[in-house]
C-alpha cells in the first residue's frame, strides 16, 4: 500500500512539473543599482489590469523600509478591486492625466484604496530668476538712430528679477502663472560722460566737466511686481524649469504684469588725478511710479526665455523723452 502511494505521489509530481515546464512565463528584470535589481515574473497576462493599480511608489517604499530594519514580514498590499470596481474603472485611473509631482493623499500612501480615485493638488509654488538685458524704444526706434544722448549700451544693462510664483492648473495642459516679485533696470548709458539730473520741469541729460575722466554712468530703477500669465504646458511633468526643474516638453505663456516704482538712482563713475569716485544721486527724476506691460515666457525641456514690455512709458508726460522700457533674457 505504501508502496503504491510513493508511486502515485511520483507520478503526480511528474505531471505538474511538465505542466509548470511548459506554461509559458514573461520574465522582466529591472535594473536599479549597482547590485539591485527588480524581477517581475508574469505567467498569466491577464494579471495586467491588476498589477496597473500598485500605488508602486508606496509599494517600494516599504520595501526599503523593511530591507533598512532587517525584517522579512510580507509587504501588506492591496492590488484587487472590489466587485464594486470594473475593470473600466481602472482603466479610468491610470489615464487620468497623470503627474509624477501630484501631492498624494496619506490614506492611499500605503496601496490603492479599493474604488476612490486619487485627488491630486493642482497648485504648484517656486521662485523664478530672470537674468537679462533691457533697453527702451523711442516712437519704436532705438534712440541711437536718432543720436539721442540718453541712447543705451546693450552689453551692461542688466535686468533682473525676483519672483515667487504659484502655478494654478485651470484644465488639462493649460495653467496660470501668479506671481509676486521685484524686479530692477539698469540702463547703462552710451556715453560714459552723461550726467542725468532732475531739473525744475524735466529730466536733464548734461555731459560732464572736460577735466573728469569718465569710466560709466547709468539708471538704475527697482519696482516691486504683480503678474497673472496663463500658460500652455504639453509636458507630462509640469514643474519649474531649468536649474532645479525636470520638464519634458514645450511650454509657452503670454500675460501681463504691473508694477510699481520703490527706488531709482542715477549713478557716475570717473577719474579725478587718478583715483576713482563714485557719485550716486538718488531722485525719482519724473520716472512714472507705476510700470505696467506684456510679457512672453516660452520654453523647451529644460530651457525658458522671456520677453517683457512696458505698454506705458518710462517718464511722465511732459517731463522726459517718450520711452518704453522692455527686456528679454533667460529664466532660471
Amino acid at each position: 500500500m505504501t508502496k503504491t502511494l510513493i508511486t502515485s505521489a511520483l507520478l503526480l509530481s511528474s505531471v505538474f512539473g511538465l505542466q509548470a515546464q511548459t506554461q509559458k512565463t514573461d520574465t522582466v528584470i529591472v535594473e536599479l543599482a549597482k547590485t539591485s535589481k527588480v524581477i517581475f515574473t508574469i505567467r498569466d497576462r491577464s494579471d495586467l489590469t491588476t498589477l496597473k493599480a500598485y500605488d508602486y511608489q508606496a509599494l517600494f517604499k516599504d520595501i526599503l523600509a523593511k530591507i533598512e530594519a532587517k525584517d522579512t514580514a510580507l509587504v501588506a498590499v492591496s492590488p484587487v478591486p472590489n466587485e464594486k470596481t470594473s475593470t473600466e474603472d481602472w482603466g479610468k485611473i491610470e489615464n487620468d492625466d497623470d503627474n509624477d509631482d501630484d501631492d498624494w493623499s496619506d490614506d492611499n500612501r500605503s496601496g490603492y484604496s479599493k474604488g476612490k480615485k486619487y485627488h491630486r493638488h493642482r497648485n504648484e509654488g517656486f521662485f523664478n530668476f530672470d537674468l537679462g538685458m533691457n533697453n527702451f524704444l523711442q516712437d519704436g526706434k532705438f534712440p541711437d538712430e536718432n543720436n539721442a544722448p540718453y541712447t543705451v549700451r546693450p552689453w551692461g544693462s542688466w535686468y533682473v528679477g525676483f519672483n515667487s510664483i504659484q502655478k494654478v492648473k485651470i484644465a488639462g495642459k493649460f495653467y496660470t502663472e501668479l506671481g509676486l516679485g521685484m524686479s530692477w533696470y539698469n540702463f547703462k548709458f552710451q556715453n560714459d560722460g552723461l550726467t542725468m539730473s532732475k531739473g525744475a520741469n524735466e529730466v536733464e541729460f548734461t555731459q560732464t566737466l572736460p577735466d573728469i575722466n569718465p569710466e560709466k554712468s547709468k539708471l538704475t530703477v527697482s519696482y516691486i511686481n504683480v503678474s497673472v500669465v496663463p500658460v500652455l504646458d504639453f509636458g507630462s511633468r509640469p514643474s519649474k524649469s531649468l536649474l532645479w526643474g525636470h520638464n519634458d516638453a514645450f511650454r509657452i505663456g503670454l500675460g501681463g504684469y504691473a508694477g510699481y516704482r520703490i527706488n531709482s538712482y542715477a549713478k557716475q563713475v570717473y577719474k579725478v588725478d587718478g583715483d576713482v569716485e563714485r557719485d550716486r544721486t538718488r531722485s525719482n527724476f519724473y520716472l512714472n511710479n507705476l510700470r505696467y506691460g506684456a510679457r512672453l515666457q516660452m520654453g523647451y525641456k529644460g530651457t525658458d526665455i522671456f520677453v517683457n514690455y512696458d505698454i506705458n512709458e518710462l517718464f511722465t508726460e511732459n517731463r522726459g523723452p517718450k520711452l518704453n522700457a522692455f527686456s528679454f533674457g533667460v529664466i532660471f
